[in-house]
């Protein structure tokens, strides 16, 4: 569910976590990289975070945690940025079809 060539993508993006837990033991944490695949899958018409099968390893709490410490960090927005970057560079974007919500837009002179 996460390509490798995502994955190196992501991997510039994602703020870098050093947990060390003071009274030491305590549980692995979760991969990065499993955790964005269960993220996709529930983004992508897959289920509720509830129903996230076991399969991708993280429980959902850890999914739903991790979403929303990327949601603050404003990971997903840098993600998009560094795939545009680099489908620019590489000559794959057809800008000729493009458009512009209004309300992302200032309004030049108040709107009139």
């Amino acid at each position: 569910m996460v390509p490798d060539e995502l994955w190196v993508l992501f991997r510039r993006v994602v703020p870098t976590t050093e947990v060390k837990r003071p009274q030491g033991g305590g549980r692995r944490r979760a991969g990065d990289r499993e955790t964005l695949a269960a993220i996709i899958f529930v983004a992508t018409p897959g289920c509720t975070w509830r129903q996230l099968p076991p399969a991708f390893g993280p429980a959902w709490p850890t999914v739903y945690r991790r979403f929303a410490q990327w949601s603050r960090e404003r990971v997903s927005a840098r993600l998009h940025r560094v795939i545009l970057d680099e489908l620019g560079a590489r000559g794959k974007l057809d800008w000729s079809r493009c458009a512009l919500d209004s309300v992302s837009v200032r309004a030049a002179k108040g709107g009139h």
